[in-house]
Formats: C-alpha cells, sequence, structure tokens
C-alpha cells in the first residue's frame, strides 16, 4: 500500500514544529507515512529545527514568502516523485497536535464519496471543540451574521457559515467546506481537483478547495473519533491578516456569483464589519475600510 504523505507549509514555524513533530508518531499510529514540508523562506531557524528532530523529512524550501497554496503545492509535487506514489495525504498546520489515531481514522474515512475528511479540532486547555465546519456563503448568511453575530446566526442554516449545532459534532457530518488546519484527502480527489488555488495568498484556499471537490463529487466529512488540538493563529487580533481574511472571501464569492449578488454580497460583509468598527475592534476598522477601497477584491499579496 502506498504511504500516506503528510504535508505541512512553514514560514517561520520554529516555535511550534517540535511540538507538531513530537505528535506526529502517535497522530499516525497504523498507517505508513512520509514527511513532505514546504519552508516559504523562513528566517528563525525552522529548517534548522525541521533537519534536527526530522532529518528524513523530505524538504523543500519554495525560497520566497510564497503563501499557504503554493506551499501545499509545492509539497504535492515532491511526493508525486516518490516511485511508490502516495495513497492519500494529510495537510497541517505546523500548530496541529494530533491525538492517538488522529490521521488513520481520517484516512479510513476516505472512499468514493469523501474525498476530504476532517477531524474534531480542540482549543489548547478547552474541553469543547472548536466550531470547525462551515456553510457555503451566500447574501442571506452574509447578513444573518452582519445582524446578529455569527455564533447566534449559526443555529439557524440559512443565517450563517459558521455551524454551531453541537449534534453536527458528535456525527459524520458533511458540511460545505472545513477549517483547513488538519486534513485528510485522497488521491482520486487530488487528482480530480488539481493544484490548490495561490491566488489565495493565505485565507479561503481551502474554501475553495473544498467547494471545487465538491463540484467535483468529492464531499467534505467530519470524522468526530479523529481529535486533534489547534494551537491557533492571530487573525482575530491582527488587523492585517482580519483584512486578508475578510477580503478573499469576498473574492472567492465573486469567482462563484455575479457582479449585482457580489456587490451585495460585499454590502454585507462591509456591514458587519463596520458594525463592529463601531464598537471598537481594530480588525474589523481596517477590513471595512479596505472592503470601500476600488480594486480591493484583485488578487491580495500577502503580510
Amino acid at each position: 500500500m502506498s504511504p500516506v504523505a503528510v504535508v505541512i507549509v512553514t514560514w517561520n514555524s520554529a516555535s511550534v514544529l517540535p511540538g507538531f513533530l513530537s505528535a506526529l508518531p502517535d497522530g499516525m499510529a497504523g498507517l505508513d507515512w512520509r514527511l513532505v514540508v514546504a519552508d516559504n523562506d523562513s528566517a528563525d531557524g525552522t529548517v534548522e529545527v525541521l533537519q534536527r528532530l526530522a532529518p528524513d523529512a523530505t524538504l523543500v524550501r519554495t525560497g520566497r514568502n510564497a503563501g499557504y497554496a503554493a506551499g501545499i503545492n509545492a509539497a504535492l509535487n515532491a511526493a508525486g516523485e516518490w516511485e511508490e506514489g502516495y495513497g492519500a495525504v494529510l495537510v497541517c498546520n505546523p500548530d496541529i497536535r494530533m491525538r492517538q489515531g488522529c490521521a488513520k481514522r481520517l484516512v479510513d474515512r476516505l472512499d468514493g464519496e469523501v474525498g476530504i475528511a476532517v477531524p474534531l479540532l480542540y482549543e489548547e486547555g478547552r474541553e469543547a471543540p472548536l466550531y470547525s465546519l462551515r456553510r457555503e456563503s451566500t447574501v442571506a448568511r452574509a447578513l444573518g451574521e452582519a445582524l446578529i453575530g455569527n455564533r447566534r446566526a449559526g443555529r439557524f442554516p440559512r443565517l450563517s457559515e459558521l455551524v454551531t449545532d453541537p449534534a453536527a459534532y458528535v456525527r459524520p457530518t458533511r458540511p460545505d467546506w472545513a477549517t483547513g488546519a488538519l486534513m485528510a484527502l485522497s488521491a482520486n480527489c487530488l487528482a480530480a481537483c488539481g493544484p490548490w488555488d495561490e491566488s489565495f495568498f493565505l485565507y479561503s484556499e481551502e474554501t475553495e478547495y473544498c467547494l471545487r471537490a465538491r463540484d467535483l463529487g468529492y464531499l467534505t466529512q467530519l470524522e468526530p473519533t479523529a481529535q486533534a488540538v489547534h494551537l491557533g493563529g492571530d487573525s482575530r487580533v491582527s488587523p492585517r491578516l482580519w483584512t486578508l481574511l475578510t477580503l478573499n472571501r469576498v473574492r472567492l464569492y465573486g469567482r462563484r456569483h455575479g457582479a449585482l449578488a457580489t456587490a451585495c454580497f460585499r454590502a454585507a460583509v462591509f456591514l458587519r464589519e463596520a458594525s463592529r468598527a463601531a464598537l471598537g475592534r481594530r480588525a474589523s476598522r481596517a477590513a471595512a475600510a479596505a472592503l470601500l477601497r476600488p480594486g480591493a477584491l484583485r488578487a491580495t499579496p500577502g503580510p
């Protein structure tokens, strides 16, 4: 049986990489696997940490801060050169800590219909799982989130992208897409979908990929018995990253809908960010201002 390719993209990840690597053997228990790391020109010793702690890993140096999707593509290209190929791919953030047997449960969930399997994610130090499942964007959902907040609106499927029903996280739920911190992808799904979209430097690349896979007949499914801890990022507090997340969300909607619908969606997203900016949220203030700029939805560069 072909090995599972464990793909991670690093950029100044020296502080979180040791924890990822130490949890990897337990997380991958029961599988034949190989690690492939695409490094986006880290300057903090990430490569040295990798070479010391995981000398057998395949290292791909992109030579620049190429973005998450570009890093995934570079790693997949390297794995594709293996003589025996790969049977499935596990795409991971380096701040993921897989629990015992997580990966095998995900890979076992993949079949001809399920092309992407995702685990139950937890935040460090919290017992309740993260709300990691999502519905596809609509104007109504953007308005619902703007008017009553995404967590409250999440109780109503037509009013929010966020899936907040606790029952959805205890069964094999099939969302439109899911948080991309840890995903198992079947070889057939990867072959059908092709490369990840590198025009999304960061954020929305996993959304685009899940929706594209669904369009081609490969569904995303939660496997609640597979569990991992996600240390998280700073998109909620960084105005720069929150702006990038917001703009890419609208850009992706525009890829899949007409001009009028996109204008309505953009207005609804602006309403949400402007209302939160009025409450003093700096990140929302920056995102709202960006949404008003002409040409803001052209391909967004990375931070």
